[in-house]
Protein backbone atom coordinates (compact mmCIF):
# COMPACT_ATOMS: atom_id res chain seq x y z
CA UNK A 1 0.00 0.00 0.00
CA UNK A 2 1.46 3.55 -0.82
CA UNK A 3 1.76 5.68 1.32
CA UNK A 4 -0.85 8.43 -0.39
CA UNK A 5 -3.67 5.80 0.47
CA UNK A 6 -2.33 4.98 4.36
CA UNK A 7 -2.63 8.95 4.44
CA UNK A 8 -5.99 8.79 3.25
CA UNK A 9 -7.10 5.57 5.74
CA UNK A 10 -6.00 7.59 8.66
CA UNK A 11 -7.60 10.85 7.57
CA UNK A 12 -11.36 8.35 7.63
CA UNK A 13 -10.28 6.89 10.70
CA UNK A 14 -9.55 10.50 12.41
CA UNK A 15 -12.58 11.90 10.65
CA UNK A 16 -14.87 9.40 12.28
CA UNK A 17 -13.38 9.32 15.73
CA UNK A 18 -10.97 12.32 16.10
CA UNK A 19 -10.53 11.09 20.14
CA UNK A 20 -10.47 7.69 20.49
CA UNK A 21 -9.42 5.59 23.73
CA UNK A 22 -9.02 2.55 25.08
CA UNK A 23 -12.57 0.78 26.00
CA UNK A 24 -10.86 -0.55 29.45
CA UNK A 25 -12.26 2.03 32.25
CA UNK A 26 -10.07 3.25 34.36
CA UNK A 27 -9.65 6.57 36.42
CA UNK A 28 -5.64 6.55 37.28
CA UNK A 29 -2.56 5.75 35.51
CA UNK A 30 -2.07 2.35 38.07
CA UNK A 31 -5.84 1.21 37.51
CA UNK A 32 -4.35 1.25 33.58
CA UNK A 33 -1.57 -0.46 34.33
CA UNK A 34 -3.85 -3.31 36.22
CA UNK A 35 -6.64 -3.35 33.40
CA UNK A 36 -3.85 -3.91 31.08
CA UNK A 37 -2.00 -6.59 32.49
CA UNK A 38 -5.38 -8.65 32.90
CA UNK A 39 -6.70 -8.17 29.95
CA UNK A 40 -3.92 -10.65 28.04
CA UNK A 41 -5.24 -13.46 26.11
CA UNK A 42 -8.83 -11.74 27.81
CA UNK A 43 -11.79 -9.29 26.70
CA UNK A 44 -11.76 -5.89 27.79
CA UNK A 45 -15.24 -6.52 28.69
CA UNK A 46 -14.59 -9.29 31.52
CA UNK A 47 -11.71 -6.79 32.56
CA UNK A 48 -13.79 -4.45 33.18
CA UNK A 49 -16.10 -6.55 35.22
CA UNK A 50 -13.61 -7.40 37.60
CA UNK A 51 -12.29 -3.89 37.98
CA UNK A 52 -15.05 -2.57 38.46
CA UNK A 53 -15.40 -4.30 41.95
CA UNK A 54 -12.04 -4.95 42.74
CA UNK A 55 -11.12 -1.12 42.52
CA UNK A 56 -13.77 0.08 44.60
CA UNK A 57 -11.52 -1.77 47.32
CA UNK A 58 -7.92 -1.77 46.64
CA UNK A 59 -6.99 0.86 43.53
CA UNK A 60 -3.46 1.69 44.58
CA UNK A 61 -0.05 -0.62 45.20
CA UNK A 62 -0.82 -0.62 49.20
CA UNK A 63 -4.45 -1.40 49.08
CA UNK A 64 -3.88 -4.18 46.30
CA UNK A 65 -1.25 -5.66 48.72
CA UNK A 66 -3.17 -5.33 51.75
CA UNK A 67 -5.63 -7.76 49.99
CA UNK A 68 -3.00 -10.70 49.44
CA UNK A 69 -2.71 -13.53 46.65
CA UNK A 70 -5.90 -15.06 47.42
CA UNK A 71 -7.80 -11.66 48.02
CA UNK A 72 -6.92 -10.67 44.74
CA UNK A 73 -7.59 -13.85 43.45
CA UNK A 74 -11.02 -13.48 44.45
CA UNK A 75 -11.56 -10.46 42.40
CA UNK A 76 -10.04 -11.71 39.20
CA UNK A 77 -10.91 -15.46 38.80
CA UNK A 78 -13.30 -14.79 35.97
CA UNK A 79 -10.27 -13.81 33.90
CA UNK A 80 -7.86 -16.24 31.98
CA UNK A 81 -4.72 -16.82 33.62
CA UNK A 82 -6.08 -15.17 36.45
CA UNK A 83 -3.62 -17.18 39.13
CA UNK A 84 -0.14 -16.12 37.23
CA UNK A 85 -1.79 -12.99 36.68
CA UNK A 86 -2.76 -12.14 40.31
CA UNK A 87 1.17 -13.14 41.46
CA UNK A 88 2.50 -10.78 38.83
CA UNK A 89 0.20 -7.87 39.96
CA UNK A 90 1.44 -8.73 43.32
CA UNK A 91 5.11 -8.50 42.31
CA UNK A 92 4.15 -5.56 40.26
CA UNK A 93 2.83 -3.42 43.43
CA UNK A 94 5.78 -4.30 45.57
CA UNK A 95 8.16 -2.64 42.75
CA UNK A 96 6.53 0.29 42.47
CA UNK A 97 6.31 1.23 46.04
CA UNK A 98 9.53 0.18 46.72
CA UNK A 99 11.06 1.43 43.39
CA UNK A 100 9.05 4.09 42.41
CA UNK A 101 7.06 5.89 45.56
CA UNK A 102 4.07 4.08 44.35
CA UNK A 103 3.58 5.43 40.99
CA UNK A 104 3.66 3.98 37.52
CA UNK A 105 6.88 4.63 35.75
CA UNK A 106 6.82 6.92 32.32
CA UNK A 107 9.88 4.64 30.31
CA UNK A 108 9.74 2.05 28.06
CA UNK A 109 12.49 0.31 30.67
CA UNK A 110 11.19 0.87 33.67
CA UNK A 111 7.74 -0.60 32.24
CA UNK A 112 8.95 -3.79 30.99
CA UNK A 113 11.11 -4.09 34.43
CA UNK A 114 7.50 -4.95 35.98
CA UNK A 115 6.16 -8.88 36.36
CA UNK A 116 3.39 -8.99 33.92
CA UNK A 117 4.41 -6.13 31.31
CA UNK A 118 5.76 -6.73 28.31
CA UNK A 119 6.30 -4.65 25.15
CA UNK A 120 2.62 -4.14 23.98
CA UNK A 121 1.39 -3.93 27.58
CA UNK A 122 4.28 -0.62 27.79
CA UNK A 123 3.13 0.25 24.67
CA UNK A 124 -0.29 0.70 25.91
CA UNK A 125 0.78 2.39 29.31
CA UNK A 126 3.07 4.72 26.99
CA UNK A 127 0.01 5.89 24.79
CA UNK A 128 -3.15 6.04 26.18
CA UNK A 129 -1.70 6.94 29.95
CA UNK A 130 1.36 9.93 28.71
CA UNK A 131 0.26 10.32 25.29
CA UNK A 132 3.64 8.73 23.49
CA UNK A 133 2.75 7.87 19.78
CA UNK A 134 3.33 4.40 20.08
CA UNK A 135 1.98 1.73 18.65
CA UNK A 136 0.96 -1.70 20.85
CA UNK A 137 0.71 -4.40 18.20
CA UNK A 138 -2.23 -7.24 19.71
CA UNK A 139 -4.20 -9.20 17.71
CA UNK A 140 -6.56 -7.05 16.41
CA UNK A 141 -4.05 -4.85 15.21
CA UNK A 142 -1.67 -7.63 13.56
CA UNK A 143 -4.67 -9.15 11.62
CA UNK A 144 -5.79 -5.26 10.15
CA UNK A 145 -2.40 -4.32 9.41
CA UNK A 146 -1.07 -7.40 7.34
CA UNK A 147 -5.29 -7.80 5.94
CA UNK A 148 -4.94 -4.45 4.62
CA UNK A 149 -1.76 -4.15 3.56
CA UNK A 150 -1.11 -1.30 5.72
CA UNK A 151 1.89 -2.45 7.38
CA UNK A 152 2.68 -6.39 6.57
CA UNK A 153 4.70 -8.42 9.27
CA UNK A 154 5.78 -12.31 10.19
CA UNK A 155 5.53 -11.30 14.31
CA UNK A 156 4.00 -8.13 16.21
CA UNK A 157 7.80 -6.60 16.21
CA UNK A 158 8.11 -6.67 12.34
CA UNK A 159 4.26 -5.05 11.99
CA UNK A 160 5.15 -2.81 14.88
CA UNK A 161 8.17 -1.31 13.40
CA UNK A 162 6.42 -1.19 9.65
CA UNK A 163 3.36 0.59 11.02
CA UNK A 164 5.76 2.97 12.74
CA UNK A 165 7.56 3.70 9.52
CA UNK A 166 4.66 3.99 7.77
CA UNK A 167 1.68 5.94 9.53
CA UNK A 168 2.15 9.97 9.18
CA UNK A 169 3.24 11.01 11.94
CA UNK A 170 0.32 13.08 12.49
CA UNK A 171 -1.94 10.14 13.25
CA UNK A 172 0.71 7.88 14.99
CA UNK A 173 -0.42 9.07 18.70
CA UNK A 174 -4.29 7.27 17.99
CA UNK A 175 -3.15 4.82 15.02
CA UNK A 176 -3.50 2.44 17.96
CA UNK A 177 -6.70 2.63 19.21
CA UNK A 178 -8.08 3.35 15.56
CA UNK A 179 -6.50 -0.23 14.39
CA UNK A 180 -7.82 -1.68 17.73
CA UNK A 181 -11.59 -0.90 17.17
CA UNK A 182 -11.39 -1.61 13.25
CA UNK A 183 -10.17 -4.83 14.25
CA UNK A 184 -12.69 -5.76 17.10
CA UNK A 185 -15.81 -4.55 15.25
CA UNK A 186 -14.99 -4.34 11.59
CA UNK A 187 -12.00 -6.36 10.11
CA UNK A 188 -13.06 -9.06 12.22
CA UNK A 189 -10.97 -12.50 12.34
CA UNK A 190 -13.81 -14.71 10.98
CA UNK A 191 -16.48 -12.86 9.14
CA UNK A 192 -15.29 -9.43 8.32
CA UNK A 193 -17.46 -6.92 7.40
CA UNK A 194 -16.29 -5.54 3.95
CA UNK A 195 -19.35 -4.40 3.11
CA UNK A 196 -19.36 -1.83 5.88
CA UNK A 197 -15.77 -1.04 6.04
CA UNK A 198 -15.00 2.69 5.36
CA UNK A 199 -11.52 1.69 4.28
CA UNK A 200 -12.48 -1.40 1.58
CA UNK A 201 -11.84 0.26 -1.15
CA UNK A 202 -7.96 0.43 -0.30
CA UNK A 203 -7.60 -2.78 1.49
CA UNK A 204 -6.15 -5.74 -0.60
CA UNK A 205 -7.86 -8.32 1.27
CA UNK A 206 -11.63 -6.83 0.64
CA UNK A 207 -14.11 -8.77 -0.05
CA UNK A 208 -12.27 -11.95 0.28
CA UNK A 209 -13.44 -13.73 2.73
CA UNK A 210 -16.79 -16.22 1.94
Amino acid sequence: MNSADIDKIFTRFEKKNSNPTTELVYRSVFELLISVILSAQATDISVNKATSKLFQIANTPSAILTLGLDGLKDYIRNIGLFNTKAKNILKTCEILLEKHNGKVPQTRIELQALPGVGRKTANVILNTAFGEPVIAVDTHIFRVSNRTGIATGKNVDEVESNLMKRIPDQFKKDAHHWLILHGRYVCTARKPKCESCMISDFCKSAFKFG
